[in-house]
């Protein structure tokens, strides 16, 4: 059995990692909270976006735009995969689960480019020598508008050069407070049929007069619309981090609490032993001495 002082050591030991894990516990509720704020602050004018869209196909069916067309056609399609990890680990199976994701789907095409974000994600396809066409630096710890917009334009101007025919981003999405589940969401290019553009008959539609055109309009409206799906796609994947790291750390304080009760019984009966051999050496020296006496 361990002496008593081991015992201790060992104690003060894991509540000082609890402390930690407690810590951390709270601030990932507390980034949790802010990432869902801003993100509901910001849904509403992207949502009036893409509702935009579908109007504009609803008055011109016959639309062509590099956004909506079909290169399904090529011999040889290139996609282009955002993939969405942390940047810190701790945080259960979120970071394995959407690299397991990513690798299954680029294994469906010979021809890709990878962007990355987060530092895990870069860790672990250099490691296996999968090359990264472009890493986005601190964009997953504090998601904004404005980093959203920079991946857009990078990823966008591929499409536009014709260096990407499709582009996919994998992200992980926050069911509730205890499931998530990585996704694999389609970017460009879009498809009209997604924006029920079908007008039923006899259905007067509004007179709608597009300045200077309704092709240069949807020019306009679609990067837009791409920032808003990315930026949604950032927060909803720091959101599941922060979740996955709260069960975590919640697990860690369990099992933590668990040891410490474990080991205040082994405490307590290293103690009682070490108290009933003091009293056992007590007893026998005392009937020592009275045999000497006799003598």
């Amino acid at each position: 059995m361990a002496s008593t002082k081991e015992i201790k050591d060992r104690m003060r030991s894991i509540q000082d990692t609890l402390k930690i894990t407690n810590a951390m516990y709270m601030i990932s509720s507390s980034k949790l909270k802010r990432a869902k704020k801003a993100l509901a602050a910001t849904e509403p004018y992207f949502f009036k976006l893409q509702s935009e869209v579908g109007r504009i196909l609803r008055h011109v069916p016959d639309l062509k735009n590099i956004y909506f067309e079909n290169r399904d056609e090529k011999e040889h399609i290139t996609r282009g995969f955002i993939v969405i990890t942390g940047d810190k680990g701790m945080a259960g199976a979120y970071n394995h689960n959407v690299l397991k994701c990513a690798e299954e789907k680029m294994k469906e095409v010979d021809n890709y480019k990878l962007y990355v974000l987060g530092e895990l994600g870069r860790h672990y396809f250099e490691k296996h020598g999968i090359h990264i066409e472009e890493q986005f630096h601190y964009a997953v710890q504090k998601p904004t508008l404005n980093r959203a917009r920079k991946i857009m334009e990078s990823v966008i101007q591929e499409y536009i050069d014709g260096n990407l025919d499709e582009i996919y981003i994998v992200f992980t999405k926050m069911e509730n407070a205890v499931t998530e589940e990585v996704q694999c969401e389609k970017l460009l290019p879009l498809h009209k049929s997604d924006y029920h553009i079908k007008v039923p008959a006899g259905t007067i539609l509004e007179n709608f007069k597009f300045q200077p055109s309704p092709e240069e309009v949807m020019d306009r409206l679609v990067p837009d619309y791409l920032v808003g799906f990315i930026y949604g796609a950032l927060v909803e994947s720091f959101s599941s981090e922060q979740n996955a790291r709260m069960l975590a750390m919640q697990s860690a304080s369990d099992s933590a609490k668990s040891m410490l009760a474990d080991l205040d019984i082994q405490y307590n009966r290293a103690r009682q032993a070490a108290i009933t051999q003091e009293i056992t050496e007590v007893s026998a020296g005392a009937k020592a001495q009275k045999r000497k006496k006799r003598r």
